[in-house]
């Protein structure tokens, strides 16, 4: 990602934790408060690192200053492999994180779901410090606004139909192929094949599924909540696909894992679009030689705001239906922004909306450069 060429961005601050009676090990790096407190997700995952979530930490400012929110940058990660603990082990391991931030949450820092963490750890983190402010994605009993109503695959949705408007195309009958059938990836599909978009491949962390002739949404669902994985959706013929970033279908939606995209992967893509609904599935200059190959990339921190939008909507005491509004909304407008200007300055859309959010974090901190 390209560096502002002044110190108007952090990191402002990183926290290295550990508790030894836990076991728990966590990262939390809170990037910029120019707009507001630091806000962003923690992630639970065996290989997460300081370097990764300053990354997610730096998204998450430029995410909040696109969408308008007077949020600042930040992100947390606790080292832990969720599939092998025990539901008493990860909620040790959650309490245990939230009680070594107790200076930070929420005067500094509000929290919020991300991998391997929904609105059952937030009211484990809510509870544990006592406070209904230092995280959102709580569960409705304790007034939350869930991650899981699909306010971020809404938000990947709506902005996958802007940039399939801005080449003069239409949704309905196009392909697609979604990285990642968890929460963002399950709701973007749903969203975008009730408008008419045909699913041809999907893939999880067991493996990666495809058919030509269609995938049904539905029977997908109760195949995933079943086994588990996409991959068991047909027992009749195998339909295991090598590798969902080659699929030749016209969209591509990332929704899961970091650099999922490589610089040596760009000749592999055969997609015309891709929405990146997960944050960081690929480099800067991956976006750029993507770019001159005449694919449509719309960057993570514009395309999957919904949760943050959700997540300040919450905050505010807002409810249900004003989230979804607002995140319709907002990144409908933002998508469209970003690709006109980028069209206008003809380069991609990341560098565009990276100037769109320098331009209004300068106007905030009155700073210069």
């Amino acid at each position: 990602m390209n560096e502002f060429d002044y110190d108007i961005l952090g990191p402002e601050k990183i926290l290295e934790v550990h508790d030894p009676k836990t076991g728990m090990k966590g990262f939390v790096v809170i990037d910029s408060t120019v707009l507001g407190v630091g806000k962003g997700g923690i992630r639970m995952t065996p290989t997460v690192d300081k370097e990764e979530v300053f990354r997610l930490a730096r998204t998450m400012t430029l995410k909040n200053s696109l969408a308008g929110l007077p949020f600042g940058g930040a992100k947390s990660g606790i080292i832990a492999d969720a599939h092998q603990l025990s539901l008493s082990e990860k909620k040790k391991l959650v309490e245990s994180f939230a009680s070594a931030l107790k200076e930070l949450c929420p005067a500094q820092y509000v929290a919020a779901p991300d991998i391997s963490m929904s609105e059952r750890e937030m009211e484990w983190f809510s509870k544990k410090l006592k406070s209904r402010k230092a995280c959102t994605g709580k569960p409705k009993k304790m007034g939350g606004l869930p991650h899981e109503l699909g306010s971020t695959g809404l938000g990947v949705a709506v902005a996958t139909e802007v940039a399939v408007k801005s080449l003069g195309k239409k949704l309905k009958g196009m392909t697609l192929a979604v990285e990642g059938f968890g929460n963002v990836g399950t709701f973007a599909t749903k969203f975008l094949t009730e408008k008419g978009a045909k699913l041809i491949a999907v893939s999880d962390s067991h493996g990666c599924l495809k058919d030509a002739s269609g995938i049904d949404y539905e029977k997908l669902m109760k195949v995933k909540k079943k086994t588990r994985s996409v991959v068991n959706y047909s027992i009749k013929k195998p339909l295991i696909c090598p590798g969902i970033i080659s699929v030749d279908a016209d969209i591509l939606i990332t929704a899961a894992i970091p650099d999922l995209i490589k610089t040596s992967d760009v000749e592999k893509v055969r997609a015309k679009i891709i929405v990146q609904g997960s944050n960081i599935p690929m480099s800067e200059q991956t976006e750029e030689l993507l770019h001159k190959r005449k694919v449509l990339v719309v960057p993570d921190f514009v395309a999957n705001a919904g949760g943050v939008i959700s997540s300040y909507v919450e905050y505010i005491g807002g409810n249900e239906k004003k989230m979804f509004k607002m995140v319709e909304d907002k990144i409908r407008t933002n998508t469209k922004l970003v690709l006109a200007q980028a069209k206008k300055k003809r380069t991609y859309p990341r560098k565009a909306a990276l100037a769109i959010a320098e331009e209004r974090l300068l106007a905030k901190c009155k700073c210069k450069k």
